[in-house]
């Protein structure tokens, strides 16, 4: 009796290891301008963690347009020796939003700083030292969204999968249910598609994990600290948002513009980057220059260990899709004050242990390729 019970508790022990060693399931969903920043650092933050398993990439216009995002992510697996993740393009254009009538509103209402894939507007720059300034109004470089200009890392020998980004979604959910995390840090887009879909879609997961929204960031920077409710992923497509903040997610975190921007990206990141060999580090080293929030990273890795988050809100999170000046921008509500519609809980970060942040991301970036 002794010894089939001795036979049961370790059967019970090799079986609890078993489920303890499985990877965690991510599926990202990204705006992956390049080569380089925020974007695909970030992604190279998942790829690069151990116990990690990222089942695919889709890709969104957001930064900029879909199939040029595309090109510069598939070369980044090429550089970093991930070429085993399948990578699907997505939504060309926002569900409702469009470049003519945003520039309608921009003269009605005022200018954006960012304005992504459609390429004009003032740009801020930001010394990771000093904070943000100001940068001189400029036309940046727009293009088709069918066109794109040469890669400067070179173009990719990997080819995207046939299947759109929202399938794709769909499919992977449903063969791993309520195991797996979408990582979504560019415009909803896919994700409301992916809902539309398949109204499961949602709970089948484990939770979503969002760079978007801006509450109220303490900033001299110009783009928020006239405009606090302000953020580039809700605004460039707000119903999809609306749909996402709506869905029945078994969770919600949501890294925002307050705690990105207590998260820059130092030159002392990236010199401790450079020394190693690792490709990761290869990448960032040769494409990854310029000193900018950390905002894709930051949520990447507070999924990957959500302790380096030390503040957050419980708050009922919405976008405004009124047609005028806030359109897109952040709504929030206590419990007490919320709609009686189906506004849902999030998790909205809004501080961080920086030093073990970058720590942290250092770290991943200098470890050799998964």
């Amino acid at each position: 009796m002794k010894k089939s019970l001795l036979v049961v508790v370790a059967a019970a022990a090799l079986l609890g290891a078993a489920v303890h060693a499985q990877p965690r399931l991510v599926l990202v969903d990204e705006d992956g301008a390049g080569p380089g920043g925020s974007d695909q650092m970030a992604m190279l933050a998942l790829l690069q963690a151990p116990g990690v398993k990222v089942l695919g990439i889709t890709m969104v216009t957001g930064d900029a347009w879909c199939d040029e995002e595309t090109l510069h992510t598939l070369r980044m697996l090429e550089l970093t020796r991930h070429t085993g993740v399948p990578v699907a393009r997505g939504a060309v254009f926002p569900l409702v939003r469009d470049e003519k009538q945003t520039q309608l509103d921009a003269a009605l209402y005022g200018k954006v700083t960012w304005l992504g894939a459609w390429g004009k507007g003032p740009s801020t720059l930001v010394d990771a030292q000093n904070g943000p300034t100001p940068g001189t109004p400029e036309k940046l470089t727009a293009h088709g969204p069918y066109e794109f200009p040469p890669l400067p890392e070179g173009m990719p020998t990997l080819k995207p999968i046939d299947e759109d980004a929202a399938h794709f979604l769909v499919r992977e959910v449903r063969a791993h249910p309520h195991q797996v995390t979408i990582y979504a840090a560019g415009p909803l887009t896919n994700i409301a598609l992916a809902i539309s879909i398949d109204p499961h879609f949602a709970e089948m997961s484990k939770g979503i994990v969002l760079m978007g929204s801006s509450l109220n960031p303490q900033t001299d920077d110009p783009e928020f600290a006239t405009s606090p409710r302000h953020e580039f992923n809700f605004w460039f497509d707000p119903e999809a948002a609306h749909i996402v903040l709506r869905a029945a997610w078994p969770r919600i975190d949501v890294t925002t513009v307050d705690v990105s921007i207590k998260a820059p990206f130092t030159q002392a990141m990236v010199d401790e980057i450079a020394k190693s060999p690792s490709p990761a580090a290869r990448y960032i080293a040769a494409w990854s220059q310029n000193r900018y929030y950390m905002w894709d990273e930051l949520a990447a890795c507070a999924w990957l260990d959500p302790s380096i988050i030390t503040k957050e809100k419980q708050l009922y999170m919405d976008v405004d899709l009124s047609r005028g000046p806030a359109y897109g921008d952040t709504l929030t509500w206590t419990e007490k004050l919320k709609p009686e519609t189906q506004v849902r809980l999030v998790h909205a970060q809004v501080d961080l242990d920086l030093s073990r942040f970058q720590k942290m991301f250092v770290e991943l970036m200098t470890r050799p390729s998964n």
